[in-house]
């Protein structure tokens, strides 16, 4: 028996508690992060794909699974896959009325998404955050987070290798005396502040933490670096792992998605 994925083990502790809204986030959470590999009928053209369409009590999915294996233990021969995230599957499906099938008859995580959670999905993968400005003034030990918007933290920023070095959590009190939360993210790469600051917004929105988190970006040599490391809750960054250059496939890029054809 193989070891459970993470979507494995999200799909499991959402059946365990149908009723429990933060479960049924996460998981979804996880299906939006994961890779996954989708059925197709023929091999890709460029930026258009024709997946696989089934048909189950009248409605349409296309088939996707979080393991090549189990796609080959699906069709039990070689097979035609685009490989792309979810939150790519869920803007690719947006508006087509098709749902997505995941690990179907292969894995415990086998489930049917219909189109309208897709949709659901695609809106909640869609949400940017405001930018405001604010001087803080005043920093403390984060206090009442709880331990799921830290596990999405934990998840969001070991996904971003290499685009950041650390962040730190902490309680902030401002200059205008509003006060709250903030990950303070150091040594962000410029152009990757925008994606970093979206990352968190999904963690808290994903978590079902319904307080705002701020998200502030430090350079390392910031005087108040070194009291944010001491107050604030660390999180570390892993190095981006070096990779040899290869085309673009299909659903690699999150700004445009694969066209269905």
């Amino acid at each position: 028996m193989t070891d459970p994925t993470p979507l494995d083990t999200a799909h499991a502790e959402m059946q365990a508690a149908p009723e429990d809204t933060a479960r049924r986030l996460r998981f979804f959470e996880r299906l939006a992060d994961n890779e996954l590999f989708l059925l197709l009928e023929s091999e890709a053209q460029d930026d258009t794909i024709k997946p696989e369409v089934f048909e189950v009590d009248g409605a349409k999915y296309v088939l996707a699974f979080d393991r090549e294996e189990r796609l080959a233990e699906f069709v039990k021969t070689t097979a035609h896959h685009a490989t792309l995230s979810g939150r790519v599957a869920a803007k690719m499906l947006a508006g087509q009325g098709i749902g997505l099938a995941v690990n179907l008859g292969v894995a415990p995580s086998s489930i049917l998404i219909p189109a309208d959670a897709m949709v659901w999905l695609g809106e909640m993968l869609d949400e940017t955050p405001d930018e405001v400005l604010a001087k803080p003034v005043a920093f403390s030990a984060p206090d009442g987070i709880p331990e799921t918007l830290l596990s999405a933290l934990d998840a969001k920023l070991a996904i971003a290798a290499g685009l950041a070095k650390t962040a730190c959590l902490v309680a902030v009190e401002y200059e205008d005396g509003n006060s709250g939360h903030m990950l303070a993210i150091i040594d962000a790469l410029p152009e990757a502040e925008g994606a970093l600051a979206k990352a968190v917004s999904e963690a808290v929105s994903f978590s079902g933490f319904e307080a705002p988190l701020d998200v502030a970006f430090f350079a390392g040599d910031d005087p108040l670096v070194a009291t944010l490391q001491k107050t604030g809750l660390r999180f570390d960054l892993p190095e981006k792992k070096l990779a040899t250059h290869s085309p673009a496939a299909p659903g690699r890029d999150p700004e445009n998605p694969p066209i269905l054809r």
